[in-house]
């Protein structure tokens, strides 16, 4: 159980700033949570950079374990923080429309001229190194979406299906990880998504999806 005094923090993917997760914070927060958003530099910095700078604000919380709701990048950042800072307390994780196994989607955007520029250092990083398996303390749980329609298909019109438009379904499998649930929603669409908030709070309070 999520307890009032800790914090939950709402952290975005590639390319938007923190203030795009505004609404599915105060949703979160509106059921109870003490939620927050968190932003950080989503293509200058590496993975490893970010999952530090990422550690070092949950640290200065000072609160006795922190929960996290990552979506996309997101949750390539907050998965590398708790490898990196295993003594870090993180009691809940939501991961939404993450690509933890790997992205088709940005691999085929790399082929294009100025494409890995666009990608940035982070998800470079990613999908060159091992993937973080997550500490058997950490609850993760995994929403993924499969409604078809993102930029995604614009830059791979053959990114395997179902997808979310940008994530395939496939690429959001972690590793022991077997709560999750898959709804209808595109993949910048769970932003404002009412069932992916409701989701994530059902998650957060009960550690498994309504």
């Amino acid at each position: 159980m999520v307890t009032t005094n800790e914090p939950v923090i709402i952290i975005h993917g590639l390319w938007v700033p923190g203030l795009i997760m505004g609404l599915l914070a105060r949703r979160i927060a509106q059921d109870g949570f003490a939620a927050r958003t968190y932003a950080y530099p989503t293509m200058r910095l590496s993975l490893g950079e970010n999952a530090e700078r990422f550690a070092r604000y949950c640290a200065s919380l000072a609160a006795p374990r922190v929960h996290i709701v990552a979506h996309s990048m997101g949750g390539l950042v907050a998965l590398k923080m708790l490898e990196m800072n295993r003594p870090l307390r993180c009691g809940r994780l939501v991961l939404i429309g993450t690509p933890y196994s790997g992205s088709f989607a940005a691999q085929r955007l790399a082929r294009f001229p100025g494409g890995s520029a666009l990608l940035g250092r982070s998800i470079a990083e990613w999908l060159s190194s091992p993937r973080p398996v997550p500490d058997g303390d950490v609850e993760v749980g995994i929403i993924a979406g499969t409604r078809g329609y993102g930029l995604g298909r614009l830059i791979a019109p053959d990114l395997p299906q179902p997808h979310d438009g940008v994530v395939a379904l496939a690429e959001t499998a972690v590793p022991g990880v077997t709560r999750r649930i898959e709804l209808k929603v595109g993949h910048t669409e769970m932003l404002v998504s009412r069932e992916v908030a409701r989701q994530c709070c059902a998650f957060l309070r009960n550690g498994r999806f309504a």
